[in-house]
Parts: structure tokens; sequence; C-alpha cells
């Protein structure tokens, strides 16, 4: 597994850079949920190896099941090299929850990283967050919610394409995502969705 990583932060730093700016908070052992824009299929690897090593330890990025479960090396990029927590995206009609794995993986420690938006977007500003991160958020208080900008992923490998064109992308955390007492979910989803545009 530390080989996979290895080389996958080293192809993903000569690619993109995906150099880290924290400009609303710092680095922190603390129990975390990223979450940020989603432009491309590089950003999960991009966000993930932005973090400290020890830091980049303990969190576990969510990636869809259907795309990264399609082959055996992208299985292999997902598991052993990031130790994704998978999930159905079509919550399997109803009869799978497909929250329960992240659920399993926050209750056991992990920090997070999630994509709100639930698919990829071809601008560079997110779209409407879905609401797995509000019940997210409700379920687990303590969590610190950090959103994350990923700057110019969405041009170096737009969606559509296969390889990344070599441009230098920056990943930005912002401050700490307050809760507010009495929020609707409405409120919370646009607050957070607007903490990842201010980062822009």
């Amino acid at each position: 597994m530390m080989g996979t990583s290895r080389l996958l932060i080293g192809l993903v730093r000569l690619l993109v850079g995906a150099y880290p700016r924290w400009v609303g908070c710092g680095p922190s052992p603390a129990q975390r949920i990223y979450f940020a824009n989603h432009s491309s299929h590089i950003d999960t690897i991009a966000l993930w190896s932005a973090l400290p090593p020890a830091l980049r330890a303990r969190t576990r990025p969510v990636a869809a099941r259907d795309y990264w479960d399609k082959n055996r090396l992208r299985r292999t990029i997902a598991l052993r090299g990031l130790n994704a927590v998978l999930v159905d995206r079509a919550g399997g009609g109803g009869e799978v929850d497909p929250l329960q794995p992240l659920r399993e993986a926050l209750e056991h420690g992990d920090s997070l990283i999630i994509f709100p938006e639930g698919t990829r977007q071809a601008g560079a500003l997110p779209g409407p967050f879905k609401s797995g991160l509000y019940h997210l958020a409700m379920r687990f208080p303590e969590v610190e919610l950090v959103p994350v900008y990923l700057e110019n992923l969405h041009r170096s490998m737009p969606k559509g394409t296969f390889f990344p064109v070599p441009l230098i992308c920056s990943v930005r955390f912002g401050a700490v995502l307050k809760r507010l007492s009495g929020e609707t979910k409405t409120a919370f989803l646009e607050r957070a969705r607007q903490s990842v545009v201010e980062l822009t």
C-alpha cells in the first residue's frame, strides 16, 4: 500500500502540483470531513495528496464504486493506494443506505474527503450540494467540517478526458464550517457550498 501511495503522490505532484494552501485553518489531528468541489477524476487524489503524511494516513476519500471498482487498476488505486471508502451512488434502489460506509468510517475515528455535488461539474464553481454532507454533519457534531477548493483541476482534466493537461493546481483549505442551531438542511447546504465558492 505504501508504495502505491507514494507513486500516486509523485504522479500528482509531477502533473498538476496540487500544492496545499491553508488559508482558513491549519493542519490538525482533529477528526474532519473535508468537502470540496468536484470537476475531474483526479480531484480525489489531488486533495488526499495535499494533506500532510500524518493526516493522510487517517483520512479516507469517499469514492464511487461504479467508477473505482470497474477494473483492477482503479480498484488498486482506490483500495491499496488511497484506502478509499467505496459507495454505491445508486443506493441499491432504496434497500442500501449509501451513507452507511461513511458513518462506519467516522465511528472508527477516520476523517473523510467527500464531494457533496455527487458528480463532476464542467465549470470552476461547484453545483448544488446533495444532502449527504448535512446528514453526516448532524450525526457527528464533534467532527470538523473543512471546505476545500480545488483550483484549475477543471481545466487540467475536464470531464470527458482521460489524461490530465499539466497545469499548476492548488488545494485551498478554508475555515472550519460551524453548525448553526435550528438551521434548515437547505440553508446548511447552501452555506456549505458558499464556503467553497469563497475560496476561489
